[in-house]
């Protein structure tokens, strides 16, 4: 309480650009590489900084972004992201009185082994285009909220989806279809169920083995078999049909959050009065979209669990 008002506050650090390269001999499956964007922000009993001139209790933004290197540094093991957030927020509600909380956000940028002549590359990286996200809060008593992510999953199949039975009234032009391209850049969040500190396991859990794995399943589940596909009648059900999956093979996974916009093929027709028919649309020939276009989301959770 400040006076008259309620106060609440915290500060951090942002875009704390840190890499980070494991060198393990070729035979161990070569060097590993990560890229990560680091923001943590903390909440912490520093309201005289704010009331008045006393800084006392500030733990400067430039000494947060030094933790970041420090602690990388320190990871002399390999880490996933999601471990490398939860150090981070053990640290600062540790050392610190005056911290409760800590939240550590991690985007990684996507840089993948290049496979060369059919092997995979000692020390080789190429960009990808995905990127792996993690937010976690860390407090002092020890209570823990993990959720993991996937940014910019572009996905696209060219049969196999359509769209009809929807509302139709005097401002419906879009004509129903079985047959139409369907394309997405899927964002997803997914929330894993350890609660406190002491419930994360004592073998460590392999979170960026667990993105990958949940990655392939959104996909496959999209896609359907390689040979004849599965049909899709609307973004809404296919969302859905990738939610539950991950929820089916995956019992670690609390509850995820999928936000697919439906990126647009549109028909190409084109005519006029000296050419009606210059050209005629025949599943074929498309003008791609994304403004404006259709966004849809959902979030399936567990029917036991906590949101």
């Amino acid at each position: 309480m400040a006076g008259r008002f309620d106060l609440q506050g915290r500060h951090g650090k942002s875009r704390v650009r840190v890499s980070r390269v494991w060198r393990r001999p070729a035979a161990d499956g070569g060097h590993l590489f990560v890229e990560w964007s680091v923001a943590v922000s903390l909440v912490s009993d520093c309201l005289p900084s704010y009331t008045s001139h006393d800084n006392s209790a500030i733990v400067a933004t430039d000494s947060i972004k030094n933790t970041v290197y420090v602690k990388a540094k320190e990871c002399t093991e390999v880490v996933s992201m999601e471990e490398f957030a939860v150090i981070l927020g053990r640290h600062f509600t540790s050392l610190y009185p005056q911290v409760s909380e800590a939240t550590v956000t991690i985007v990684e940028r996507p840089w993948e082994r290049v496979v060369v002549d059919g092997k995979p590359h000692s020390h080789g990286f190429k960009l990808g285009s995905e990127k792996h996200s993690t937010e976690v809060t860390v407090k002092k008593s020890g209570g823990l909220l993990i959720n993991s992510g996937i940014q910019g999953y572009s996905l696209l199949k060219t049969t196999q989806s359509g769209f009809e039975g929807f509302v139709r009234d005097r401002y419906t032009l879009l004509p129903e279809t079985r047959e139409r391209i369907v394309a997405t850049e899927v964002t997803a969040w997914w929330r894993y169920p350890f609660e406190h500190v002491s419930q994360l396991p004592s073998k460590p859990f392999c979170f960026t083995q667990r993105y990958q794995d949940l990655k392939k399943v959104l996909a496959d589940t999209f896609f359907g078999p390689p040979d004849v596909g599965v049909y899709s009648p609307s973004v809404q059900n296919t969302l859905y049909l990738m939610g539950r999956e991950v929820l089916t093979r995956f019992p670690d996974i609390a509850s995820i959050q999928l936000r697919m916009p439906n990126l647009h093929f549109l028909p190409v027709n084109l005519s006029g009065k000296e050419n009606p028919g210059l050209v005629k649309f025949a599943d074929d020939v498309y003008m791609p979209t994304d403004e404006p276009h259709g966004t849809i989301e959902a979030t399936l959770t567990r029917a036991n669990s906590k949101l």
